[in-house]
């Protein structure tokens, strides 16, 4: 529950359905997917992206030409998660024009695949930039409005790898997630006094419908990559197609932005802490019950039961 000394929410979706949701990695997978569905549901969406004059202002383009077709409130803004200016002027703009931020999504992020020892330390630092510290630019601009406006929410879009099968040759992507979701746990407890929700949406392994295999870096250092191609490079080639059998034929990429848009529709304080959407069963829902029960059981031990999230796992 929040503290009693928070801030009166300026507007709670008890009291109007419509919210202001910005939606980083927004040009495409998970991230295009979910901005039309919340824009759909019918929120003010900001869309994410960076490089909107450039490599993304086809992604641009298409928003603004089929936005007013659908009659939906969907807009493009120059957002890179790798530059705090970048992501400080896009907060700004957007409670400039709306006069309130309510929903925040993490959900830009990039994949590498092939051997860990053939990545370089730097490779791992650009990778953590982008799926860890981007979500700490973006919760630094944003959760100043947040919690003086005393509501609102924070999604972070994970993955199950975090806790279920994780398979080799994907190990910074999978690190960074971890430290992700790490992240997002304290996060909870500590902005929920504050009447800011949280909710850790777990996809699994969709293997079609968004570009995370197709789009995923490679090592720089391709002699030891070689190396481990003489022994492991079938197994590093059909990575892919050994996660796709796993995955039902009728999967569809689009429930996860179907769970966001629902998590966000629900009311303060009602929404789930976490929320799996994984066809190929990988067992991160089974592991996930256990570690938040357990983090659960702890909190109460030293008496901060209060910090909470009241709905568990779904």
């Amino acid at each position: 529950m929040p503290d009693t000394t928070s801030p009166v929410p300026h507007d709670t979706p008890e009291q109007s359905a419509r919210q202001t949701v910005v939606v980083t990695g927004a040009s495409s997978g998970f991230g295009a997917l979910t901005v039309r569905a919340l824009a759909r549901a019918g929120h003010t969406v900001y869309a994410g992206m960076r490089d909107t004059t450039g490599r993304n202002a086809p992604a641009v383009a298409e928003i603004q030409h089929k936005a007013p077709l659908h009659g939906v409130d969907l807009r493009p803004v120059e957002l890179d998660v790798t530059s705090q200016p970048s992501v400080d002027a896009a907060i700004d703009r957007i409670v400039d024009e709306q006069g309130h931020l309510d929903v925040v999504v993490h959900n830009a992020g990039h994949m590498v695949q092939g051997p860990a020892e053939a990545f370089t330390p730097e490779q791992y630092a650009s990778v953590y930039d982008v799926n860890v510290l981007g979500t700490q630019r973006v919760n630094r601009a944003a959760l100043p409005y947040l919690r003086t406006q005393g509501s609102g929410l924070v999604v972070w879009v994970g993955s199950s790898s975090t806790r279920g099968g994780c398979p080799p040759f994907l190990a910074p992507y999978f690190g960074a997630k971890a430290a992700m979701d790490a992240i997002a746990v304290s996060y909870a407890a500590e902005l929920i006094r504050f009447g800011i929700d949280t909710t850790i949406i777990v996809p699994g392994a969709y293997t079609s419908g968004t570009n995370h295999f197709a789009n995923a870096g490679t090592p720089a250092d391709t002699v030891r990559a070689a190396a481990y191609g003489t022994r492991y490079g079938d197994l590093m080639h059909d990575l892919d197609s050994r996660l796709s059998a796993l995955v039902p034929p009728d999967a569809d990429a689009n429930e996860v932005a179907r769970a966001i848009a629902h998590v966000v529709d629900l009311p303060r304080g009602q929404r789930p802490f976490r929320v799996h959407i994984d066809p190929s069963g990988d067992g991160s829902d089974v592991v996930s019950a256990v570690a938040d029960r357990i983090r659960a059981d702890f909190y109460r031990r030293i008496d901060l039961e209060d910090l909470l999230t009241r709905t568990g796992s779904h």
